[in-house]
Formats: structure tokens, C-alpha cells, sequence
């Protein structure tokens, strides 16, 4: 369920690039002193507006995003729906509204066979909760609800938010360290080769820097997810937590067995995704910890 994260990242990553190359073609916030050195103040003041531009961006472009990326198909409430589309929606409605929040998400499904949701969006008041078909197919009425609940937990805690002004600061560090890289690499060739070089450097180093940066973002995401587990649990019971985790995780044994089965001589679908790379804390250590409440 980590969706709302990678999509963020990724058009963090090309808004941040986009940026940085309209900068350095236009010549704007020069931090080369008159002695061809840098200037390590004003390079640091153009790292954090670039820095943070490209997040706020990333984050007021999250749900059109989501939504194209996804093809989410948004439920309004006061048009003919399903009775399962109007179940999703009262789910989300009312356990947003015990949630205290004020201005109800948008509601929207996707055509996809995985069991999986996200919430996303710029704040509060213009977010999106969105489910596939496969949870809604996969899971019963009580996993759903404690799946929602989880999602509904990650907007009133304002995580998309906190993830931007995070985010900001991890890529203030990437350009800043992308651009010392740089320079250091510009000054081994020649003296008419080096701003060419430089100007690729900075987009290589770039992407290596926010490839490393995202490691921070994903260790800030797992943690999150334990609060969110618990405020899903405050909102639709701790046992529907619990048993919508339980479920996931049957789930996903019975998915791997499956690609196990199917790729047996290939060895490639057992071996679980390294934790630095996951978004999301292992199963059996959410439930545990919801369990010891």
C-alpha cells in the first residue's frame, strides 16, 4: 500500500530535475564566486528554494497524479452508484468524519487485481482515498473498513504534509551535494569542457543523490505507518485493524506461493524486498504491535 509514496517520490524526483535544468540554462542563483570557487552560502539558499519548490509542487500534484496514474474512477455520492461503490464511500465518510475531519475526502476505486489503497493529496481539505477493485473483492466488510480506517488515519494525521516538508529538506541536501559533486568532477577535464560537464554532472549526481535521499523518505514512511495502524484502529476497532493486517497478509503468503510455483526454476519471487527499500513495516510486526495495545 505504498503507492501515495512512490508516486510522490517519483514526480518529486522529475519536478526537482525539471527545475534544476530551467535554473542552469537561465543562469539563475549563480553560486560561482569571482575566483571560480563556491560561494557555499548562496549555494545553500538556492538549494533550499529549489529544494522545496519541487516538493510543495510534488505535493499540490499528487491527486491529479494519482488519479491519471492510477485511472481512478472518483464516486460522487449524489450520482447513481453501486451498492458497493455507496458502501466505499459511506465507509470513508463516516469514519472521517470520526476522525474529526471537516471536509470529506474524494472517494475512488481502480480497475486492478491487487489488494491495495492509498490516500493522498495536498491537505486535508482536497485529499483522496482511493481503493482497488481486487480489496474489494479479496476482503470482507470488516478488512475493508480497517483498511479505509488506515488510510482515512494517514490524512487527519496530516502525513502527506509532514512527507513534503521532509522531503524538502532531504532535497535541499541533494541539490547541494549534487552540485559540490559536480564542480569537483568539472575541474579534472578541460577548462572548455568543464561547464558541458558540469551541467551533466549536476543531473547524474542529482538523481544518485535523490535515489539515496528516498532511503530516508521510505524509513520516515514505515514509521508513519505504525501511526496510522493505530489510528485506523481508533477509528473502525482495533480488532478490525488487526484482522484487515491478518488478511493482508494472508493474502500476500498466497500471492507469493503462487509466483513461487510459477517461476520455481527462476528462484526470483521468495526472497523478501530488502526494509530499506519498503515503504511499509513488515506485517507480522504491525500486528504485533497493534496486538500489544
Amino acid at each position: 500500500m505504498g503507492k501515495r509514496i512512490l508516486y510522490f517520490l517519483l514526480t518529486n524526483i522529475l519536478v526537482l530535475l525539471t527545475i534544476s535544468i530551467i535554473f542552469s540554462i537561465t543562469g539563475a542563483g549563480n553560486y560561482i564566486n569571482s575566483q571560480g570557487g563556491i560561494d557555499f552560502g548562496a549555494l545553500l539558499i538556492f538549494s533550499a528554494i529549489i529544494g522545496f519548490s519541487g516538493s510543495f509542487i510534488s505535493l499540490a500534484m499528487s491527486r491529479w497524479i494519482a488519479k491519471k496514474m492510477m485511472n481512478v474512477r472518483v464516486l460522487d455520492p449524489n450520482q447513481p452508484l453501486s451498492a458497493m461503490e455507496r458502501e466505499v464511500v459511506e465507509k470513508v465518510h463516516r469514519l472521517s468524519k470520526a476522525a474529526g475531519l471537516m471536509h470529506m475526502p474524494e472517494v475512488g476505486i481502480y480497475d486492478s487485481p491487487e489488494v491495495n489503497a492509498f490516500a493522498t493529496g495536498p491537505s486535508k481539505k482536497r485529499s483522496l482515498v482511493a481503493v482497488s477493485t481486487g480489496l474489494l473483492r479479496e476482503m470482507d466488510d470488516d478488512a475493508v473498513e480497517g483498511v479505509i480506517a488506515h488510510e482515512v488515519a494517514h490524512i487527519a494525521n496530516g502525513d502527506m504534509v509532514t512527507m513534503t516538508l521532509l522531503q524538502g529538506v532531504v532535497n535541499t541536501f541533494v541539490v547541494f551535494l549534487a552540485r559540490i559533486a559536480a564542480w569537483i568532477a568539472s575541474r579534472f577535464v578541460r577548462e572548455d569542457m568543464a561547464p558541458i560537464v558540469h551541467f551533466i554532472a549536476v543531473i547524474v549526481f542529482q538523481i544518485v543523490f535523490s535515489i539515496l535521499g528516498s532511503l530516508v523518505v521510505f524509513a520516515f514512511s514505515r514509521y508513519r505507518e505504525f501511526h496510522a495502524d493505530r489510528g485506523g484502529a481508533d477509528l473502525a476497532g482495533k480488532d478490525k485493524m488487526v484482522h484487515a493486517l491478518r488478511m493482508l497478509k494472508a493474502y500476500s503468503n498466497r500471492v507469493v506461493e503462487e509466483q513461487d510455483t510459477a517461476v520455481a526454476t527462476l528462484k526470483i519471487s521468495g526472497k523478501r524486498k530488502s526494509p530499506l527499500f519498503s515503504t511499509h513495516p513488515d506485517l507480522d510486526d504491525r500486528i504485533n504491535r497493534l496486538e500489544e495495545r
